[in-house]
């Protein structure tokens, strides 16, 4: 299989499944959950592929052509009319010509692992939306569409088609929790009213971050490439990065204004504080599948944007900012685990902890000091990296947690759990490996990007290093707790509803894991194993082309100071 065929299957198949749909009778809801459901499973399967293809390329010392190198090669090829390589991973046809937009798609390590990791845990939502039974037919469809969104945003390359994707996600997600999610009871002119408030909410938000992301894309379309020349007329990703680089093209003051409008627009996906409000309230509107799917993936969109589009393309203004994004770093890990703490609603400590988590991520990638060794850098930024794989893993597993006893009992109030280790002895032990594993306990995947993070950013400052780690103890407190208040001790009496939670029938109104609820969490399970354990698995990919773009981050800025 080639690479144009495969990357546009990955992309687009979902998709496609969601038009066949249209076509189905909506009476048949077995028949539509089972063909989203093996749509999913063939572009997992095909990202496996994937992996396999982009292993082949090695050269033969080992090491991985860059990104930037496979694409000068496509261009080339391109211009020349020669076809281009069939297994290069790289895809780019002409698109809108008058505008120098292309259908322009590639892989390298940093996009590679976030692919497998949307195409896997859309692949399980779906199976978690096995319950779903309203308007079933177009849930299954916008959630496909909803996956062919996330998929193009980390395919894409060029930055037109990258802010289609992007936008592509909007309408399906303020849906599948405006529609399918539970409505919010809340307070307007003293009354209290129901309604999709969350889904308006994160509409309005990531709006706002997207008409500011659509300016930057503005301003570097028609910014000169060089000082005094034409404008560069170019979404091309590598050319922009390498027109950031030059040192000469953009002054400091450009680069500022741009990477705060891309800082905004990615921070209120992250979520970063203070643009993180959308996200409990979300979570708590959203139905289990798609809290799955928000937790997994939609918070490493935000990571993912600073990674490939606002650091390689304003390298000064991103070194320049450094205190500050570290600071933002630090308040998210610390004030996303107090307010966790502080949480009685299970599903929304599950949501402040996810904010304090990706605080970790934003620290990774904030902690650039010219005055220190690159490579520490570059083990903060591997580990932001890592931290979103391993919170990709985690944190929709710890909604799933949630899901299956809110399934049961009908509620989230932590104050009327407990003792649910006698009663569901198989949840609560595949649940404590998962909070487990948000913890960072060592042998989880939470541990690995945490530390590397946490280690990088000591050169940069000891207080901010002892800050981030003191993250970890509040964690350990929060789940901890939790651990106690839903599994340890006897069950509320009211756990079910007032005067229902006593005598010894519980277990017949609180079954164990069903079989599709196994078959949904032990993989979430293992893969936190795995990557705790052989944590290679994901930087053998990841760490050339973190360690690339480091060092020509720092070579960029250096120059021009």
């Amino acid at each position: 299989m080639n690479d144009t065929l495969l990357l546009s299957l990955i992309a687009f198949l979902p998709v496609g499944v969601a038009v066949l749909l249209s076509v189905v009778p909506g009476s048949k809801r077995e028949l539509i959950k089972t063909i989203s459901f093996a749509a999913t499973v063939v572009v997992f399967v095909l990202t496996l592929f994937l992996v396999k293809m982009y292993f082949d390329l090695r050269n033969p010392d080992g090491s991985w052509p860059t990104l930037a190198e496979r694409a000068a090669a496509a261009k080339q090829a391109l211009r020349s009319g020669r076809p281009a390589d069939p297994k290069d991973l790289v895809v780019r046809y002409p698109w809108i010509r008058p505008f120098e937009v292309e259908y322009y798609l590639g892989v390298d390590g940093i996009s590679l692992p976030l692919i497998v990791l949307t195409s896997f845990i859309s692949m399980l939502a779906m199976l978690a939306s096995w319950n779903i039974d309203k308007y079933v037919r177009g849930y299954c469809m916008l959630f496909l569409l909803l996956e062919t969104g996330m998929l193009g945003t980390f395919l894409a390359l060029d930055f037109f088609l990258f802010y289609v994707f992007w936008e592509l996600m909007l309408l399906p997600m303020y849906f599948l929790i405006g529609v399918w999610g539970a409505p919010s009871r809340v307070e307007v002119d003293g009354r209290v009213r129901g309604g999709p408030y969350a889904a308006i909410k994160f509409f309005i938000y990531t709006l706002v971050g997207s008409v500011l992301i659509l300016i930057a894309l503005l301003a570097f379309y028609f910014h000169p490439a060089e000082p005094g020349g034409n404008p560069a007329y170019t979404f091309d990703l590598m050319r922009l990065h390498e027109i950031g680089q030059s040192g000469t093209a953009y002054s400091l003051t450009f680069q500022i204004v741009m990477f705060l409008l891309l800082y905004v627009g990615f921070a209120i996906k992250v979520p970063l504080f203070p643009f993180h409000t959308w996200l409990p309230d979300a979570h708590v509107e959203a139905p289990t599948p798609i809290s799955m799917i928000l937790a997994g993936i939609l918070l490493k969109m935000g990571g993912y944007g600073f990674a490939r589009i606002a650091y390689p393309i304003c390298p000064e203004a991103a070194q320049y900012l450094a205190w500050f994004l570290v600071a933002i770093g630090v308040i998210n890990i610390l004030y996303g685990a107090l307010a966790a703490m502080a949480q009685t609603d299970f599903k929304k400590l599950v949501a402040y902890s996810s904010i304090s988590h990706m605080g970790y991520v934003m620290l990774g990638f904030a902690v650039w000091s010219l005055a220190g060794d690159p490579n520490k850098w570059s083990m903060a930024f591997n580990g932001a990296m890592f931290q979103m794989i391993a919170h990709g893993i985690s944190s929709p597993a710890m909604f799933f947690a949630v899901g299956v006893i809110y399934d049961r009992v009908h509620h989230r109030d932590l104050n009327r759990m407990g003792g649910l280790a006698n009663i569901m002895p198989f949840y609560a032990g595949l649940s404590t490996i998962i909070f487990f594993a948000g913890m960072g306990l060592p042998g989880l995947c939470g541990f690995i990007g945490e530390v590397f993070t946490v280690l990088g950013s000591w050169q940069f400052s000891r207080t901010v290093a002892v800050l981030a780690a003191s993250g970890v103890i509040l964690t350990a407190g929060y789940i901890l707790w939790t651990l106690q208040r839903v599994f340890l001790g006897t069950p509320s009496p009211n756990i079910l509803g007032e005067g229902h939670g006593e005598g010894h029938d519980l277990k017949r109104f609180l079954p164990d894991l069903s079989i599709r609820e196994w078959v949904i969490a032990v993989p979430m399970v293992v893969m936190a194993v795995v990557l705790g354990v052989y944590p290679d698995l994901v930087f053998r990919f990841m760490e050339p082309s973190v360690t690339d773009l480091i060092l020509d981050l720092t070579k960029a800025v250096a120059g021009v100071r």
